[in-house]
């Protein structure tokens, strides 16, 4: 895990309304870091988003990007509904002003006078990073515990930031499909999977400090279904799976000639039934070629994942390992439940 210094959170803790989690299991993912935005997507204007069933505010305040609960504490309109500048935003209701830090800086009935702190919002700790904004809505301590991505700083490789996907769907569920390597061949059989080649060889999974790893050797290719190259006799690809309890995984594909594609999925919980998922991608090859071809190829993908996603029942991610059947290809599946037991979660949510 990296770590940094964040900026204290300020004012009183209040669970969310209308809570899709379990209480307890909302503290446990409360306490870690989830990605809300990508940083391209933050201009002047305030943005709304949600993480754990609490609706937020993200808005810039100079080189700095404040993150508040997204109600004005005079009246309780949604702050997303306002207008900024670039150095603070504005209430649509009655003008009242925010700037750093969440301090309220301006009530326009009464400029001359004091403004009380009572005013101030709720907020909590902005870090950018992979090209996202994360947060954690209950931070321990100063440090920032946000997984690493293999390569990201590297020169060598081209830093892809594609656009974020909804799902309808628990973000365990999500993050499990992806890391699951026995379906490629009947799910991605219009973008690089082929549906003759259903056999997943014996893999291991490693436990480390915040999940597992496992390295997975195969000759499923991983170039697009119609692509000149669609892959070369005998070649043995290696997919390198990173899985960071609860949401994050990333995954490193070794291509032919020291190719190396690495994609994170980091599976925000919007609440227990919705997932955005942001996909930061590195790679050291065809860094040539326009962005709007990776956009429209890893848009493809994960639809075929994200029909899957939101069709599975039950809709939460079942911890105890006696409700649902497993087989040997699912050792990834197995150690991720594992893992995520371990962090004292229970069932995520009730169906």
């Amino acid at each position: 895990m990296t770590t940094a210094t964040a900026t204290k959170p300020t004012g009183p803790h209040a669970l969310p309304r209308n809570m899709t989690f379990e209480v307890e299991d909302w503290n446990i993912l409360a306490r870690c870091w989830h990605p809300v935005a990508l940083e391209r997507e933050l201009g002047d204007q305030p943005l709304g988003v949600t993480l754990l069933d609490a609706p937020l505010v993200v808005y810039r305040s100079d080189s700095d990007i404040v993150i508040a609960d997204d109600l004005c504490p005079h009246r309780g309109v949604p702050l997303s509904m306002g207008s900024g500048n670039g150095q603070s935003i504005a209430c649509a209701y009655h003008g009242f002003r925010f700037g750093d830090h969440g301090r309220c800086v301006k009530v326009p009935a009464h400029p001359d006078n004091a403004i009380p702190s009572k005013l101030n919002l709720k907020t909590y700790p902005a870090v950018v990073r992979y090209g996202l904004i994360w947060t954690c809505l209950r931070p321990e301590g100063d440090e920032v515990t946000i997984p690493p991505m293999p390569h990201w700083d590297d020169p060598d490789f081209q830093q892809i930031n594609c656009p974020w996907i909804d799902i309808a769907g628990f973000a365990g569920r999500q993050v499990e499909g992806f890391i699951d390597v026995a379906h490629f061949a009947f799910v991605h059989t219009d973008t690089f999977a082929d549906p003759d080649n259903p056999v997943v060889p014996p893999y291991k999974t490693k436990l480390t400090p915040d999940g597992f790893e496992a390295e997975y050797r195969s000759s499923v290719g991983n170039y697009p279904i119609g692509s000149t190259e669609r892959g070369r006799a005998g070649f043995e690809w290696l997919r390198h799976f990173r899985v960071h309890v609860p949401f994050i995984a990333t995954l490193e594909i070794h291509f032919p000639d020291d190719g190396r594609l690495v994609i994170m999925n980091a599976a925000s919980p919007v609440s227990a039934r919705k997932t955005r998922m942001f996909a930061p991608m590195c790679r050291n090859f065809d860094k040539e070629l326009p962005l709007q071809d990776v956009y429209d190829f890893n848009l493809e993908v994960f639809e075929e994942d994200r029909a899957l996603v939101e069709a599975q029942k039950p809709e939460n991610l079942p911890l105890d390992p006696t409700l649902e059947a497993h087989v040997t290809a699912d050792r990834s599946s197995i150690a991720y439940r594992r893992a995520l037991r371990s962090m004292g979660l229970s069932k995520f949510f009730t169906v």
